[in-house]
């Protein structure tokens, strides 16, 4: 049985962002668009400065892996230095390594993942905009490994690098992610964080797995051992909202997915757990602001157009 993030990415046409390589020398700055995207950013060689937008620069130095969540970020030998558009050098068929200047006095390597459509918030909003990932943490070797190993595909190229290299990028985020939920931390709200929980994750995991049932709070806290008032309590605090808004939430970014695959509102309705499409139509407007008969006009006309 899979454990709920890996259903979650499994289920939402996750897109493998692929691993790149940076080497540069001297002064230098390039800014990226990480939006809609869960990006990881690995120092190699030397160090650097990371920028994210209205915070502070954040050094980096090798060893030093960071996990971006749905931000523009940049990398540069100073941060007084105006980046320039990184995108465009790697924008190329096969532009996987860029070498700025001579020597390489400073190596990193990128790489992460995208979602569909309209699927991204529900990973992304439950992860923090930046993570770095504790040197000491029970992942943190994993990781090492699995950066050794990308570095080795990028930087030396051979018969089905390119595959390889996705997985490994793959590996990397859900390390990072594991590292994320084993460090436990109260502070962080959201689904993901709260998988660190043995009882949440457990209650967030029947949601997943029988997404049509009739569930209700009494019935989850039943299978947790906890009160219901404890329960729901709880998984207010730690998720960010109710247990059955929460399951609300996730059935409809699954129906618009499914919408968006060619699916019937009807066949939609049934596997999502409505007993009629009245129901669904207005759980899915009240918590995506539009019916589904509309997304269904609406790519129509983009068929067409």
């Amino acid at each position: 049985m899979l454990d709920p993030f890996s259903k979650v990415v499994s289920l939402l046409g996750t897109k493998s962002v692929r691993g790149t390589s940076l080497e540069a020398s001297g002064d230098w700055a390039l800014s990226f668009d990480g939006t809609a995207r869960l990006k990881f950013v690995a120092v190699t060689r030397g160090r650097c400065w990371l920028l994210l937008p209205d915070a502070q620069p954040e050094p980096m130095e090798e060893g030093d892996v960071v996990l971006l969540s749905d931000t523009r970020y940049a990398v540069a030998s100073d941060p007084r230095i105006e980046p320039i558009d990184g995108m465009t050098l790697y924008a190329g068929p096969g532009q996987d390594v860029v070498r700025l200047a001579e020597g390489g006095d400073t190596a990193m390597i990128g790489g992460g993942s995208g979602f569909a459509d309209g699927c991204a918030p529900f990973v992304l909003e439950a992860l923090p905009r930046f993570l770095r990932i504790d040197r000491a943490s029970a992942s943190a070797k994993a990781i090492s490994r699995t950066l050794a190993s990308l570095r080795a595909e990028v930087q030396n190229p051979g018969v089905g690098s390119s595959l390889i290299a996705t997985r490994l990028a793959d590996i990397l985020v859900a390390e990072a992610v594991r590292a994320f939920v084993t460090a436990g931390s109260h502070d962080s709200v959201g689904w993901i964080a709260a998988l660190a929980d043995p009882r949440l994750a457990k209650a967030i995991g029947h949601m997943h797995d029988n997404i049509a049932r009739r569930w209700t709070a009494p019935v989850l806290a039943r299978e947790v051992g906890m009160s219901r008032s404890a329960f729901t309590s709880l998984f207010t605090r730690r998720v960010g909202r109710p247990p059955i808004d929460y399951l609300t939430h996730w059935r409809m970014v699954l129906a618009r997915q499914k919408l968006e695959a060619g699916s019937s509102v009807a066949a939609i309705a049934e596997e999502v757990g409505y007993s009629s499409q009245s129901a669904f139509s207005q759980a899915f407007k009240r918590t995506l602001g539009r019916t589904p008969r509309s997304r269904l006009d609406r790519q129509e006309r983009e068929q067409f157009s």
